[in-house]
């Protein structure tokens, strides 16, 4: 049953932290409720006045500068991202106001009826992972959409008519989430990030765990040391009444009630009539695209959150086949001189670093941007026998050029600085004269990239641009 719709009362405020896509849809779809809606917004720019002016044609108004409390009459504070400790929301509670997330919001404005939710979070691999899922789901012949933290806003993905929502939820999203009850909730895997938002790693896992809390099945990756602890009081020997059963995935061979790999298949002994004696191929390793162990992983859980919903074997493959990846994740760029050159800008943490170098033997390493307090000393320890050579860039290069001198002594470093448009020409070029063939030239930065670029895309655009005319000046010398 879907929670009593949100509303301010006679005359009462619903004020909206935020002017993103979220904060957009909530100021929408609330002004269309009849709702008095007041967004605050502290970052200013064209287009925030643009919204601004689009939502001001229903009745709300937007008000800018850095908020320190609601606006008099509020009685509902609806935010889309804003950290905990943000002086408006420590106001909103002090003055005993309920604050809730946009995700929250969404849950409670279900009509009856509404399509389940087939929900995942993670640190890495989440977009990846809920896409794939949508393809499994739409192979089976089902209306679904991808929703939450991809693709469609979940708020306005509710009304839609959809039979099922794959739902993408970052710990942001989960934080303030109190009633969400998704069919199936997944953990791909936890690793330090958004630790300035969080406070703590611990308090950033248990916002993550929050997603099973109210989940009908549990799914989490067996290989993942915080995922297992998150999802270990849901498992069926504790009886956990809320929980029809506890599933999980890893990369080795299933045991009953996992999903696993038997040599280069995908196999289900956890959706199978008798876990104990049968087992059910889903896919190869030919299937997942781009192969590397980590998308295993991602096809993995996707397979489980699908084969919870009724999904069949054929139909998880086929919508392997079907899913066409996002730019920028592991992407093959092109081949120069025998040199392979591969573009996983979206690689915005050590985690995710640590996957992409894990899928190739021996790499000249692309790295640098804002590591965000996060330590690279084991991420470099790990890759060190891989790496064949390293050219850093962007704010925090030091601190991975330091890790590097501690646990890769033997290999070259090569520091690119500067701020210009043309920094990543430099560093393509100097990669390619430390690869010799056979290695692959990769782009992993362990970093964000708003120190030096608009954001991830734009940074693994600039690299595939300058991989591209790498590629053009060496056709012309063996022409």
């Amino acid at each position: 049953m879907s929670t009593a719709a949100p509303s301010a009362g006679e005359g009462g405020v619903i004020c909206v932290a935020g002017l993103g896509v979220s904060g957009t849809a909530v100021a929408r779809i609330m002004a269309a409720r009849g709702e008095k809606v007041i967004v605050l917004e502290g970052r200013d720019g064209e287009r925030a006045r643009a919204s601004a002016e689009e939502l001001a044609g229903l009745g709300v108004e937007v008000r800018f500068g850095e908020p320190v409390e609601p606006p008099p009459g509020t009685s509902m504070v609806v935010t889309t991202g804003w950290p905990p400790h943000h002086p408006l929301l420590v106001a909103a509670a002090a003055a005993g106001i309920e604050v809730i997330g946009e995700v929250e919001l969404a849950w409670r404005l279900r009509p009856a009826g509404a399509a389940p939710w087939l929900a995942l979070t993670g640190t890495n691999g989440k977009t990846t992972a809920v896409r794939m899922l949508t393809a499994m789901l739409a192979a089976a012949g089902h209306r679904a959409l991808a929703a939450g933290n991809v693709g469609t806003p979940v708020l306005e993905a509710v009304t839609g008519p959809w039979d099922v929502l794959a739902v993408e939820l970052s710990s942001f999203q989960l934080h303030r989430s109190p009633s969400v009850a998704p069919h199936t909730a997944a953990l791909l895997n936890v690793a330090p990030d958004h630790l300035d938002w969080h406070g703590s790693l611990e308090e950033y896992a248990r916002v993550k765990g929050e997603i099973f809390t109210r989940a009908g099945t549990v799914v989490h990756n067996a290989d993942d040391e915080w995922a297992a602890r998150l999802a270990a009081p849901y498992g069926s020997a504790q009886g956990y009444p809320g929980a029809a059963r506890s599933v999980s995935f890893t990369l080795g061979v299933p045991g009953p009630g996992q999903i696993g790999v038997v040599e280069d298949l995908l196999v289900d002994r956890a959706f199978v009539a008798d876990p104990v004696r049968n087992a059910e191929e889903l896919a190869s390793f030919a299937d997942v695209r781009p192969f590397a162990p980590h998308n295993v992983a991602n096809a993995l859980a996707a397979a489980a959150l699908a084969r919870s919903y009724g999904v069949p074997a054929e139909a998880v493959r086929r919508g392997l086949l079907d899913f066409v990846p996002d730019p920028h994740r592991i992407a093959h760029v092109a081949r120069v001189g025998e040199v392979d050159y591969v573009d996983d800008s979206k690689a915005t943490n050590p985690h995710a670093a640590a996957a992409s170098l894990a899928a190739y033997a021996s790499i000249v390493w692309i790295a640098g941007g804002q590591l965000k307090g996060a330590d690279v000393d084991e991420l470099v320890r790990r890759a060190a026998p891989r790496l064949r050579g390293a050219v850093l860039l962007g704010v925090d290069r030091g601190r991975i050029r330091e890790a590097l001198a501690r646990h890769a002594g033997n290999v070259p470093i090569i520091e690119v600085s500067g701020q210009d448009t043309g920094v990543m020409d430099r560093v393509v070029t100097e990669a390619a004269r430390l690869a010799t063939p056979g290695d692959t030239v990769l782009l992993a930065p362990a970093g964000a990239s708003l120190d030096m670029f608009a954001g991830y895309p734009a940074r693994g655009e600039a690299f595939a641009r300058a991989v591209r005319r790498l590629a053009t000046e060496d056709g012309g010398r063996r022409a």
